[in-house]
């Protein structure tokens, strides 16, 4: 499973020209799910991103959390993530999950990090043609992958 977490004053995500999902200070997260991924990454993920300190504290360090800040999450999943550019120059998705393993395990990790963070996750809406708007903060944009857990 990959995430590209980014801080954001604010984000939005906008389907057939209505604003479906919007948030304001907190991180975007763009989320991708592969074949491979079982509960165990949903966990760690979910568990990694609610608690990353990403966020400034009165002296301006990056040292708060979501969860100390309060901030909003939106989730937009991102088949695109597991983009394999390894052979000519179309990418490859063969590593991402299909729609009937990917859509329980994007709302389980959904589920995961509302529990995580004890706040509502806003999300996107799998599979459609969606507009992200969003305004990156700092800007501080984290790449993770469950299975390199560095």
């Amino acid at each position: 499973m990959r995430a590209l977490i980014q801080r954001v004053a604010s984000a939005s995500v906008t389907i057939d020209g209505t604003v479906h999902s919007r948030i304001g200070p907190g991180l975007l997260i763009l989320l991708g799910i592969e074949e491979a991924d079982g509960p165990d990454d949903i966990a760690w993920l979910a568990g990694k991103t609610g608690r990353i300190r990403i966020f400034s504290d009165g002296d301006g360090h990056m040292n708060l959390s979501l969860q100390e800040t309060g901030g909003e999450t939106l989730v937009v999943s991102q088949f695109t993530l597991h983009a394999s550019t390894k052979k000519g120059n179309r990418p490859s998705f063969i590593r991402a999950a299909r729609p009937e393993q990917a859509i329980p395990a994007y709302e389980a990790f959904c589920a995961a990090l509302a529990q995580e963070t004890g706040r509502p996750v806003q999300a996107g809406v799998f599979g459609a043609d969606m507009k992200v708007a969003l305004i990156n903060d700092g800007p501080v944009t984290i790449w993770m992958d469950s299975k390199a857990r560095e």
